[in-house]
C-alpha cells in the first residue's frame, strides 16, 4: 500500500512538473541537438541523418579550424536548410590549468587572454558566421565550459561581456536535463557532451526531460568519427526515436527553443 501510494506520489509529481512550462503544441519537453568544433564528421554523418528525420541541429562554428574554410558550402547548405550556425569563438580559448587540458596551445590558453581580448575574438566570429549565412542572432557555446579569462585566481568570467551580443549562452555543466525551467538562467544553461554513450543511454535521458518537462542539452563532437565520439548508430538512433515521438518532444535549434522560453518567461504568449 505505502510503494503504491509513493508511485501515485512521484507520478503526480512528475506530472505536476510536465505542466510546470508550456511547450509548443503541447509537447512535454525540448530537445537540443547541438554539435561542436566543426567537425568532419558532423557534415558527414550528422547533417544527413538530421535531414533524414527533418529534425534541426545547432551548430557550433570554431571559426579557426580549417574544416570551415575547407567546407564553407557545406556549412552555408546546412544553414540554408535550417540548421543554425552557432558561435564557438575564433580559437577555441580553454583553461591550460584544467586536469586533462595538456592540448590546449600556449597562444590559445584562457588563463593568458583577457576578457577584452575574449570578447572581442567572440564578436569578430560573429561577424564570420554573418558572413557564412546572413543572420544576425545567434547562440554561443562556451569552448570546454572554462569561463575565468586571465586566470583562476586573478580572473573574471567573460560572459557578462559576452552576454549582449546572443540570445542564449550554453556554459557546459555536465547536465543534460534542465532541472527547472522556472530557475533557468539563459545564458549559463547546463549540457551535456555525451561520449561513447549508446542510443538507448541517449534515449534514457530524453525521457528524464519529459518526467520533468523541462529540456534536454546535449552537445556532441564526433558522430562516428573524430573525437569525444558517438558512434553514428547511437546517434540515429536517437534520432529515430525523436522523429517518432514528435509529439512529446519539440526537437529544434537551440535558437529556437531559447527564443521561446525567453518569450515564455517574459509572459509574451
Amino acid at each position: 500500500m505505502a510503494a503504491a501510494l509513493l508511485s501515485l506520489q512521484q507520478s503526480a509529481s512528475a506530472a505536476a512538473g510536465a505542466e510546470a512550462f508550456r511547450w509548443p503544441n503541447g509537447a512535454r519537453a525540448a530537445v537540443s541537438l547541438a554539435y561542436d568544433d566543426a567537425l568532419d564528421s558532423q557534415l558527414d554523418h550528422a547533417i544527413p541523418a538530421l535531414d533524414k528525420y527533418q529534425l534541426k541541429g545547432s551548430f557550433y562554428l570554431q571559426l579557426s579550424n580549417p574544416a570551415v574554410d575547407r567546407r564553407m558550402t557545406a556549412w552555408r547548405a546546412a544553414a540554408r536548410n535550417g540548421h543554425e550556425l552557432g558561435n564557438h569563438s575564433l580559437f577555441h580559448q580553454c583553461s591550460l590549468k584544467a586536469p586533462g587540458h595538456e592540448w590546449v596551445q600556449p597562444q590559445r590558453d584562457l588563463d593568458t587572454t583577457s576578457v577584452a581580448q575574449m570578447r572581442d575574438q567572440v564578436a569578430v566570429a560573429n561577424t564570420m558566421l554573418y558572413a557564412i549565412d546572413g543572420k544576425r542572432e545567434r547562440t554561443y557555446t562556451v569552448p570546454c565550459g572554462d569561463v575565468m579569462a586571465g586566470g583562476v585566481a586573478g580572473g573574471a568570467s567573460y560572459l557578462a561581456a559576452i552576454a549582449p551580443d546572443f540570445v542564449a549562452i550554453k556554459a557546459g555543466g555536465g547536465d543534460a536535463v534542465t532541472a527547472s525551467m522556472a530557475a533557468l538562467d539563459p545564458y549559463a544553461v547546463t549540457v551535456l557532451a555525451p561520449v561513447g554513450l549508446s542510443g538507448k543511454e541517449l534515449i534514457a535521458l530524453v525521457e528524464q526531460g519529459a518526467a520533468k518537462g523541462t529540456m534536454v542539452n546535449f552537445t556532441f563532437h564526433g558522430v562516428g568519427g573524430d573525437y569525444l565520439t558517438t558512434s553514428a548508430q547511437a546517434h540515429e538512433e536517437l534520432l529515430k526515436y525523436l522523429a517518432e515521438h514528435r509529439t512529446t518532444y519539440w526537437t529544434d535549434t537551440f535558437l529556437n527553443i531559447m527564443t521561446y522560453v525567453k518569450k515564455q518567461k517574459r509572459g509574451d504568449h
